[in-house]
């Protein structure tokens, strides 16, 4: 067995407009050359091309998948809402939400993306795979059942559960969220259940300004099954892996769950226009390490990864390949170009104390 790539052309050809950066067009703001908002897909094909040229492509199971069935959908989302996109799609693409625009076809390409977590997810929990990175565009955090924002029309990760539960494959989740923006989505899909334990790490304040504190634990039989880590801004390398070992993986090993699961943003990175946190490409990979690690002990391999955030074009692609690296054991190795600036700009050991004492005050509070 192997690891699985899963990706698929027309996941780049998701398009969006009307904004500059995250700010709508008009009045005082510009235009900007180009997409205008952050998420294109440019980083999504440079990691792609980035592994093709490695080699490290040739060393994974590649392949598309089929679209998200309307049944897979409905599992999460109310069939009003998956009408009104698959309308406003068909009349040429608009937006929904808040930050989510789409053009004409967007629908099925939201649905191929959710559709590649989804048979990531099911050849895994089959063991057709050892473990399993979906290359999904657009990303699904963020996606309320009835509310699309933060660039994500569909929950992508959260219709992949469901339809693997449905199918009885899998029974208790853990979904470990290291996206620099808090999974607001996923927190709100799960809030009242137990058999999806929800962590996510992610910068404080950053997106959602209303999400993501460390109180929201969830309610009735969801009450401890959601946790949330905001780490202050400037968080780098050690404390990220501190916040792993202190807290997610001892939270793992008390759920025992059938499978883990990653919404893998790379907005951490140090360079990422839309955070403020310094992750690099080594964050990644013993992040990456430690949760395959955890998944071998806990749940017999079963890991997938669902991309998710990620802006810096050139940086971002570096994140991703160090990460399906260590996901697959590949050889196959391509340096940070970045390692010497970025080591440098690294907390220094008064920093990292206080950032550790952050995470260990959050474990107080659990």
């Amino acid at each position: 067995m192997a690891t699985g790539f899963f990706w698929d052309e027309k996941c780049f050809w998701h398009a969006g407009g009307n904004y500059a950066f995250t700010l709508p067009i008009g009045g005082f703001v510009q235009p900007l050359n180009g997409a205008g908002l952050p998420e294109t897909q440019e980083a999504k094909r440079r990691l792609k091309n980035l592994m093709d040229v490695s080699g490290l492509s040739d060393d994974l199971v590649t392949q598309t998948a089929p679209v998200a069935t309307r049944e897979d959908l409905l599992r999460v989302h109310p069939a009003t809402y998956l009408d009104a996109f698959k309308n406003l799609s068909d009349a040429g693409g608009g937006e929904l939400g808040r930050r989510t625009p789409f053009a004409a076809g967007g629908y099925e390409i939201a649905a191929l993306s959710a559709g590649l977590v989804v048979a990531a997810v099911e050849a895994v929990a089959q063991g057709k795979l050892d473990n399993a990175y979906a290359l999904s565009r657009p990303p699904g955090h963020h996606c309320l059942p009835d509310f699309p924002n933060g660039f994500c029309l569909l929950a992508n990760i959260a219709i992949a559960i469901e339809a693997a539960r449905a199918k009885n494959l899998v029974q208790r989740v853990v979904v470990v969220d290291w996206d620099v923006h808090h999974g607001n989505g996923t927190e709100a899909i799960y809030y009242d259940r137990d058999d999806v334990l929800t962590i996510s790490l992610h910068q404080e304040g950053n997106y959602p300004l209303d999400t993501g504190a460390i109180d929201d634990r969830g309610k009735g039989a969801g009450l401890g099954y959601n946790l949330n880590l905001p780490l202050p801004a400037g968080t780098g390398h050690n404390a990220y892996l501190y916040a792993m070992d202190k807290i997610v993986l001892p939270q793992i090993a008390a759920y025992k769950p059938d499978m883990i699961i990653v919404a893998c943003g790379f907005d951490a990175g140090a360079t990422d226009p839309l955070a403020r946190m310094l992750a690099t490409t080594e964050t990644f990979r013993e992040m990456t390490l430690r949760l395959k690690a955890a998944a071998q002990e806990h749940c017999g391999g079963r890991l997938v990864l669902a991309h998710e955030g990620g802006y810096s074009e050139v940086y971002a692609p570096f994140c991703g390949h160090a990460t399906i690296e260590a996901l697959s054991g590949s050889d196959k190795h391509v340096p940070d170009p970045m390692a010497e600036p970025l080591s440098i700009r690294q907390p220094g050991p008064r920093l990292d104390a206080f950032l550790m004492g952050e995470i260990d005050h959050l474990a107080s509070l659990i």
